[in-house]
């Protein structure tokens, strides 16, 4: 009767998700990154509960006053605390990158997935529609979305959602080409499955690691996107807080050389937040790649 090494007694075999964790867990930066975006989103949605202030609460007698006890990271030149407005500013800026990478993520899933499991007209069709909106000079289109939807949370996303699909659109596309050459796709659609099914049943699981990697580095994208229509005066409009339209608050000459900590903790949260994120997406791309595993 056939016995098991030692070797492989000790050590069983690894399930692709569980290698992927501790690739990922190995990966320092990568959880550095996560520790520091949990406690941005944990102080964000959890500050009206321990902190006194409300991000639009005035307060005449504390106008352009430095960190203090009261104020711990200063208040602005109407009076209001920074601190505040910077977790709300964080809540914001989380909706808009979370809802917009969700609708981009859509968007683009069907587009790259139609055009790589259909014949070669709607694959043509599809790719020249991508092509056409990678083409665009991104600012430019950026600046007339925003002209044309306007001001708030709900036009901010679906700006920087209209400009985010195409890049995923054509990873998604070259992977379901590989992937509708397969045996078990070719089957399935022998079988009579219909496009919802092999998508649902083959191309979600072995997209995956795109998706992923892809939703990580878009929220980062978007939290920039989304400060920069902000600071042109494009994106949330006060008197709401966003970490952009604070820094664009904080401009002026006067305010950058006699008040530095308006602009100061806004530019910092935001590219902490940006290089955590991006962190995390570094370590999952990591961590999906089998060419990582070296044991």
């Amino acid at each position: 009767m056939a016995t098991l090494s030692p070797t492989m007694s000790a050590h069983p075999a690894r399930g692709p998700i569980r290698r992927a964790v501790e690739r990922f867990l190995s990966n320092i930066p990568a959880v550095v990154g996560l520790v520091v975006t949990l406690i941005i989103i944990g102080m964000s949605l959890t500050y009206q509960w321990w902190w006194i202030y409300s991000p639009n609460d005035i307060d005449l007698r504390a106008i352009n006053q430095g960190p203090s006890v009261s104020h711990w990271m200063g208040s602005d030149g109407v009076g209001r605390d920074v601190m505040a407005r910077l977790m709300q500013g964080g809540r914001i800026s989380l909706l808009v990158a979370v809802v917009s990478m969700f609708i981009s993520m859509f968007i683009g899933f069907i587009f790259g997935a139609v055009a790589g499991f259909s014949g070669r007209l709607v694959d043509g069709a599809a790719m020249r529609l991508v092509d056409l909106a990678m083409t665009l000079p991104p600012v430019i289109f950026l600046l007339v979305l925003a002209s044309i939807a306007g001001t708030g949370v709900m036009p901010t996303i679906l700006v920087i959602s209209l400009l985010s699909w195409p890049v995923l659109a054509r990873m998604v596309r070259a992977r379901f080409l590989e992937l509708r050459e397969r045996d078990f796709v070719v089957a399935a659609r022998g079988m009579g499955a219909s496009l919802p099914h092999l998508l649902l049943r083959h191309g979600i699981p072995n997209c995956i690691d795109i998706l992923v990697v892809y939703a990580t580095l878009q929220i980062a994208a978007g939290i920039l996107l989304e400060a920069g229509l902000s600071f042109l005066g494009l994106g949330i409009a006060p008197p709401e807080a966003s970490w952009g339209n604070m820094l664009n608050a904080a401009r002026s000459t006067r305010v950058l050389e006699a008040y530095p900590w308006q602009w100061m903790f806004p530019g910092a949260l935001l590219v902490t937040s940006v290089l955590a994120i991006n962190f995390i997406g570094d370590g999952l791309r990591d961590a999906f790649d089998p060419r990582s595993d070296l044991n």
